[in-house]
């Protein structure tokens, strides 16, 4: 499997002279191509501040990241590297420029200079890949908001990355919506082939990738399957972050002597575990 991202010791500041503040530390990792990564963190560990690098919308002060073996700090590769991997963003109100869907996803295509020709059937396989095609005639303020999303998902995907970076794609939405999108990318993860690098803190919507990256303070702290990570409960706490709700009912019957995996991160995995322990 090939290498589409790799991070070489990067290190990103904000602010100036005595106001700044580092927040990437030393970053260093590599994501294969066609794999679904999910990057977990709390509110100022970094986690979006790595995302906008992989797709140049930061530069590493220090180090380098590469896409597809491209430099992101190299200027003249700025465009074919955010062709390569697609950003979509927390807000889809912010992502939808057009007063009709199908318009909208067509925006990038004809951004980037496509013949009409080849724009029609970008447009309807994106929106098919989303299952937002009948709705291709709708206007997009009149649609729920896991439907925007899918809108904005859709928009990146007609441009043809080989990445899309999720950044809390689903902070705005509501349960349903939630379900929606994050339904809908691991369909283009297994569907398509398309990388996916979910930035969430909803613990949850990371139990299904294949592999999880958890930050805090600018630093990785774990790194690997969520099966593995999520059974170092008391590590997660220390960074202020929870545990799916499987793992801590299970972590809680473990304290009171109960011999239970704490790998049992499904629903059925953690009931079949408790049924087994108490049959």
């Amino acid at each position: 499997m090939s290498v589409i991202i790799k991070a070489e010791n990067v290190d990103h500041w904000y602010g100036e002279d005595e106001n700044r503040t580092r927040a990437l530390k030393d970053i260093s990792l590599e994501i294969d191509e066609g794999s679904f990564v999910a990057i977990l963190g709390h509110n100022g560990s970094g986690k979006s501040t790595l995302a906008k690098h992989f797709n140049a919308i930061l530069t590493p002060e220090l180090g380098k990241i590469y896409v597809a073996g491209m430099d992101t700090s190299d200027k003249d590769l700025v465009i074919d590297i955010r062709r390569t991997v697609g950003m979509v963003f927390q807000n889809p109100d912010n992502q939808i420029v057009a007063s009709v869907v199908e318009d909208d996803v067509a925006f990038g295509p004809e951004n980037i200079g496509l013949e009409q020709s080849q724009i029609r059937p970008r447009v309807d396989a994106a929106l098919m890949s989303v299952g937002m095609y009948e709705m291709r005639e709708h206007a997009p303020h009149l649609l729920s908001g896991g439907q925007k999303q899918r809108v904005a998902i859709a928009g990146v995907i007609a441009m043809r990355p080989r990445c899309i970076v999720l950044d809390e794609p689903t902070a705005m939405l509501d349960p349903s919506g939630r379900r929606e999108v994050i339904s809908t990318v691991h369909k283009l993860n297994r569907d398509y082939g398309i990388t996916i690098i979910l930035i969430t803190h909803h613990m949850n919507e990371t139990i299904a990738a294949d592999r999880l990256i958890v930050m805090s303070d600018g630093e990785i702290i774990a790194d690997g399957s969520p099966k593995s990570v999520f059974t170092h409960v008391d590590m997660l706490r220390g960074a202020g972050l929870s545990v799916p709700d499987t793992t801590r009912l299970i972590y809680l019957l473990r304290q009171e002597g109960f011999d239970l995996p704490l790998d049992a991160l499904s629903v059925d995995e953690c009931a079949s575990a408790i049924y087994k322990k108490f049959a």
